[in-house]
């Protein structure tokens, strides 16, 4: 559960600390006061979207720390290298920049955003006040179902064969052509594999032939210096070469060198030199014999790079590219020449595959009908003990339309009827369901939905629109059950949900130094007696509305002793 809270320059709240306990915890305050600023700020922290607006002006960054304790077992801690210390607390911080970056860690540790929202997930349900819309949108009527039947392997085995499917209807309908589209098609592949084959393409012949057109365009340059470096090295007939006069000088000093060690010494590397030398001059003799060109050599070059020019601006960058394509249309024309055996070989195959699909998609479809039957009973039965006694809820089954009557979610169309009140027939939530309707149908899916879930807090933000008096005392006391086995927080405008309250918070908002600032204060029993009054009675607060608040408190007490 969520035990520690720290804002620090988040909008309105310079910093708070906000030590929350289990069972159910409430935040009251005026309008606009900061209280939903506490939910984005958690929100934060279990990796939802945040934006460097939220930064309080004159901040450089934001900041907000969350402590949980008690965590079950998560296969999260094992996948990310992360788990709670040996007394169960995870301590998750997130700094929000002001040139929009976010540093998170996880007990130290640093984690993207992405593992931050798969942990969040895990953690807190945060239902706002704007969910209940979601039952108006019958495209998650069957999401919300597939969570209660827990038919996830089901969906997922099925979306597997059905999206092999999909790729062989798509494969069939390339293949299926008519003659003439065919026959151009032919032809096409025809003129451009010939074209390709008489190219007689090379792997790497472009980068050679470049290397020699340079060759060739320099040879004269090239040439003289050659013819230079081997006159200088191996002399003529009337000159000799450096290569003769340093031999000549390792001769000379050879003949002397027992007569003196430097002399020796000297002669020894001259004998170096005119080994070197020797070298030198066959590898310039060897140089000069490689530049042997022939006439035309250079304009037959030209002419071959050329033709891979244009051939590269049809068929690809390099010559490499253009032999893949090369294979491909070889491969393309095979395919079509033989595409009748093809298609009767595909169209086999996916007889095979769509028979698959739908006894997965018919099985998928059984699990839901029984999930449905069982969410009817759970949902009429939350319902009835949130001041809807005669409420009669259905999920209802409809085949899927189209060619196949299938998709990627299966066979059903699933949307949610209603007939909230006796002899009405049963109909869409969207057209018959008021406000108070939707926040409480919304309120009972989410507490049979979190049943089946791990997650230890729920955060309810302001979802009680549209309720007051009798359902807005059961609101209360559904939540107060709900919280007998999860932790619950409840932000609420009130007075019967801030009464049944296990820990009640006040936010308020001042100014301080020409800024405004709001503060989190936990209330004692005297001061909760005052914050009902106030919700009740708004500014004029009497001494029969203190001893009214006072009741109120006594008797949400007195329920959740009974309980």
């Amino acid at each position: 559960m969520l035990s520690l809270l720290h804002i620090e320059n988040i909008a309105v709240i310079e910093s708070a600390d906000i030590q929350f306990d289990s069972g159910f915890n409430v935040l009251t305050g005026e309008t606009g006061a900061g209280k939903s600023i506490v939910i984005d700020a958690i929100g934060a922290i279990i990796g939802a979207r945040t934006s460097r607006d939220l930064i309080r002006t004159g901040a450089r960054s934001a900041r907000v720390e969350a402590q949980f304790i008690r965590l079950p077992e998560l296969a999260w801690f094992g996948e990310n290298g992360v788990a709670p210390d040996e007394d169960g607390n995870l301590l998750i911080q997130r700094e929000i920049q002001a040139d929009g970056k976010n540093i998170c860690r996880v007990n130290g540790r640093l984690l993207n955003v992405s593992q931050l929202r798969e942990l969040g997930r895990q953690l807190v349900n945060i239902h706002g006040q704007h969910d209940g819309q979601q039952l108006l949108d019958e495209n998650c009527h069957l999401a919300y179902l597939d969570s209660f039947g827990e038919t996830g392997a089901l969906l997922e085995d099925y979306q597997q064969s059905f999206r092999e499917l999909t790729a062989l209807r798509k494969e069939i309908a390339s293949l299926q052509m008519d003659d003439a589209v065919k026959s151009r098609r032919i032809d096409s592949l025809n003129f451009q594999i010939g074209e390709l084959e008489r190219a007689g393409l090379k792997e790497g012949e472009e980068e050679t032939l470049t290397q020699r057109r340079t060759l060739l365009r320099n040879a004269e340059k090239l040439i003289g210096a050659v013819e230079a470096a081997h006159f200088a090295l191996s002399g003529d007939d009337d000159r000799e070469g450096a290569a003769s006069l340093i031999a000549q000088a390792e001769g000379e000093l050879s003949a002397v060198s027992r007569m003196s060690g430097g002399i020796g010494a000297v002669a020894e590397r001259l004998v170096e030199l005119r080994s070197a030398a020797d070298d030198a001059a066959e590898l310039v003799r060897d140089l000069r014999d490689q530049f042997d060109f022939e006439p035309g050599e250079l304009d037959e070059i030209e002419g071959r790079l050329d033709v891979l020019y244009r051939l590269k601006k049809k068929y690809g960058g390099t010559v490499g590219e253009m032999l893949a394509y090369l294979e491909r249309c070889r491969a393309e024309l095979e395919e079509i020449r033989y595409s009748s055996d093809t298609i009767a070989r595909l169209e086999k195959k996916q007889a095979q595959v769509l028979k698959e699909v739908r006894e997965k998609g018919a099985a998928l479809t059984a699990a839901r009908l029984r999930a449905g039957e069982t969410l009817q009973v759970r949902i009429q039965s939350e319902l009835r003990q949130l001041d809807m006694p005669k409420v009669r809820f259905q999920a209802d089954f409809k085949p899927k339309g189209g060619e196949l009557g299938m998709d990627e979610t299966g066979m059903d169309e699933v949307q949610f009827l209603m007939s909230a009140n006796v002899g009405e027939d049963l109909k869409p939530i969207q057209r018959i369901a008021s406000g108070g309707e939707l926040s409480r149908i919304m309120l009972a899916l989410k507490n049979v939905l979190a049943e089946n879930e791990a997650v230890g807090t729920l955060i309810f933000d302001e979802v009680d629109t549209g309720v007051s008096g009798r359902a807005a005392q059961k609101v209360a006391e559904k939540m107060s059950d709900v919280a007998g086995h999860k932790q619950v927080l409840c932000v609420t405008h009130l007075p019967q949900i801030a009464a049944m309250a296990d820990t009640h918070f006040t936010v308020v908002k001042g100014e301080r130094n020409e800024r405004t600032f709001t503060e989190v204060e936990r209330l004692s029993r005297a001061r909760r007696t005052e914050e009902l009054a106030r919700l009740t009675g708004g500014e004029h607060i009497t001494t029969a509305i203190l001893a009214g608040a006072d009741e109120l408190l006594s008797a949400a007490e007195a329920y959740k002793k009974r309980r």
